[in-house]
């Protein structure tokens, strides 16, 4: 089945547009005005979903559907603000008939604000059983036909995070629609800017491997542990990547990439974080002037750079090179703005590869970006051998 870019694109609107009628839902039931912040779609593995949802004990409402759109959709609530939502709840007198009480109709209602925006794009009518409260550990949180999909083709997570105007409180929301029936969804015969589904998942083992190289490299050049929090393949707009990063301020390194395909590679330190670094870098006792700062990140980013160029160039048997390091000073929205003007001005969505690394126990981290022009990008998947089964 060939993924159209262009319903993906769809897709990910409405689900933003889910999200806000979740927020508004979310701000009735706990009397708290929440506004939302960000809406991405992953598609992500069975070890990326171990990532995300392993360890921790879990809140989630299942719905089943039928109709326009069919099988399994869990919307499943981050446990650090289950307790802080639950609480706000019973002090609000929220009360249920449904299992699993006011949480289930919140589930139910937010779930409801997704499917009816799907329901209308499709023109059709999509009907939903009752809630089903869900409470388990790991990825038992997930319904069992989405474990089975993670591990055979890789399942679309939907994040969404929703945030209190007056308040630190901040609600991360994941939706996962059953695999085979979304991907119908997002499926054409004639679309030019296509992708077949299976190729999309050569970036899982890419994004891994190019992680933890990334990773391994930081270590070596700076004597710091390294971990790697996240790395997933997400398709995203340029304004969420921005809201993402957020406005504190960064040391960025920019390279552009010529090849197939072109785009670009962001690396981000945090002002923490690049002078964390770059202490490590420079000899004891070096005067830690902007300068020798700026010449320890622009040779970190460079070298960080050329490993994930050279792996995403065999992924896709392809050739591409970069320019020199740009270094730029400036807030994390400035930055990836400045990198989407230079892409293109008509490109609002772009699949990236989006990879955190934590430096020393958490207290720092680096942020890293492939935000590759999306026509070049399907031209070399289109490309590439079909994946042995």
């Amino acid at each position: 089945m060939r993924i159209a870019i262009r319903h993906l694109e769809a897709y990910n609107r409405l689900a933003t547009n889910g999200a806000r009628q979740a927020a508004r839902a979310l701000s009735q039931m706990i009397g708290i005005r929440m506004t939302h912040d960000v809406t991405d779609v992953s598609l992500i593995t069975n070890d990326a979903l171990s990532d995300v949802f392993g360890g921790h004990r879990h809140v989630a409402v299942q719905v089943g559907l039928c109709g326009g759109l069919s099988g399994e959709t869990v919307l499943i609530f981050d446990p650090d603000s289950v307790g802080r939502l639950r609480k706000r709840l019973r002090s609000t007198g929220g009360r249920s008939s449904l299992a699993g009480g006011p949480f289930a109709e919140l589930g139910n209602i937010m779930i409801g604000g997704f499917i009816d925006g799907w329901a209308n794009h499709i023109d059709a009518q999509i009907d939903m059983t009752p809630p089903t409260y869900i409470e388990a550990t790991g990825t038992r949180i997930l319904p069992k036909i989405t474990r089975q999909d993670a591990a055979e083709t890789g399942v679309f997570l939907f994040k969404s995070e929703l945030t209190a105007t007056d308040r630190e409180l901040t609600v991360p929301i994941y939706l996962i629609p059953e695999y085979s029936e979304f991907v119908d969804l997002l499926g054409t015969r004639s679309d030019r800017l296509s992708v077949p589904a299976e190729k999309l998942l050569v970036f899982d083992g890419f994004a891994t491997r190019s992680a933890e190289r990334a990773s391994r490299q930081i270590a070596q050049m700076t004597g710091l542990a390294t971990d790697v929090s996240v790395s997933q393949l997400r398709f995203t707009s340029f304004s969420n990547i921005a809201a993402h990063v957020g406005d504190d301020e960064y040391v960025s390194t920019i390279f552009e990439l010529n090849g197939a395909p072109s785009g670009f590679f962001v690396a981000l330190f945090g002002e923490r974080s690049a002078d964390r670094i770059a202490s490590a870098m420079l000899p004891a006792g070096t005067d830690l002037g902007d300068e020798m700062a700026d010449g320890a990140i622009t040779e970190l980013g460079n070298i960080i750079t050329s490993g994930f160029i050279d792996g995403w160039a065999n992924t896709l048997c392809s050739s591409i090179e970069h320019t020199p390091p740009e270094l730029m000073r400036d807030s994390g929205q400035n930055i990836v703005r400045a990198v989407q003007r230079r892409i293109s001005g008509e490109q609002e969505y772009a699949f990236t590869i989006d990879t955190t690394i934590e430096l020393d126990d958490r207290e720092a981290e680096v942020r890293l970006y492939v935000l590759p022009k999306t026509a070049e990008l399907t031209e070399a998947l289109n490309a590439l051998p079909a994946p042995r089964p």
